[in-house]
């Protein structure tokens, strides 16, 4: 859940999910559609679904029981370096180094004179670091300090150097110049990202009671009533061809995903893309 997500959100969110999936068992059996629905709110939906698709692992592997070894939790779904070796130290308190970007960018700063806000030491430096720095039988205590202290005084934007307790040992403190990373353009439409319009998607296929289906034409509707102000985009009855291969690429993807599933009608010709009347769409129960 803290994947891209501010804490404060999971704060509010975890008890919830907690009460709905008590266990890993309640949790694997959920289907895609139940899944979605129990993420309101949370965003980057394709996380819930490898969440779930963890805990069956988990339960259909290892009896239920979480592994402890970083090597065996890699090969569960949805689990990379950084979650492996965070629930390896923190959940069973082994020793093995933990770097996420907060403790990344206080290695770095640390140990070199950094000349931006932005810059880091090369990733073979960082990890050389970790490997080294952090004492044995502390692993959990150790790096939630240190993603501490990046998130409370080392960082990102406007370090705050004259408050920080390393202050008198870092490299960099008081010396970097304040700068900011530059944007990847994103795929947008109308001028706000994919992403974006994907969630909005994902929100009204929630608010659908189960079983509920609904059209292409009433989602591209909703969707413009809702999110723009352009006068020609109101009107359901003139749809371009270009907004219209646009909505089916959003709402392909997130079948690809297991988050949606599209329905036609017979005869339908799935290569035709301009009638939005023989479509219509649901979440995915899966």
């Amino acid at each position: 859940m803290l994947q891209q997500t501010q804490t404060s959100r999971v704060q509010e969110k975890l008890p919830q999910f907690l009460a709905q999936f008590p266990s890993l068992t309640t949790l694997a059996a959920a289907d895609n559609a139940t899944i979605i629905k129990a993420w309101a709110g949370m965003g980057y939906n394709s996380r819930a679904l490898r969440l779930r698709d963890c805990a069956k692992a988990v339960v259909e592997r290892f009896g239920g029981e979480i592994p402890s070894s970083v090597d065996v939790l890699l090969t569960l779904p949805g689990i990379g370096s950084y979650t492996a070796s965070a629930v390896a130290a923190f959940a069973f308190h082994q020793d093995v180094a933990v770097l996420d970007v907060n403790i990344r960018r206080v290695y770095s700063r640390l140990f070199e004179a950094m000349p931006t806000t932005v810059s880091l030491a090369e990733e073979g430096t960082i990890q050389a670091i970790a490997e080294r720095i952090y004492p044995r039988g502390e692993a959990s205590r150790w790096h939630q300090a240190v993603m501490d202290i990046g998130a409370l005084f080392c960082t990102a934007r406007a370090p705050k150097c004259s408050h920080c307790p390393l202050k008198t040992t870092c490299a960099s403190a008081g010396a970097m110049q304040e700068a900011r990373k530059t944007k990847r353009p994103e795929p947008s439409w109308n001028g706000t990202p994919n992403r974006i319009w994907r969630g909005r998607i994902v929100e009204i296929l929630r608010g659908l009671e189960t079983d509920d289906r609904i059209s292409l034409l009433e989602l591209h509707r909703k969707l413009f009533i809702q999110h723009t102000t352009t006068e020609s985009l109101f009107q359901t009855n003139n749809i371009t061809h270009s907004e219209t291969a646009w909505l089916l690429a959003l709402v392909q993807g997130l079948e690809r995903e297991g988050i949606a599933e599209i329905y036609e009608e017979k005869g339908t010709n799935k290569a035709s893309l301009r009638d939005f009347s023989h479509y219509s769409l649901r979440l995915y129960k899966g």
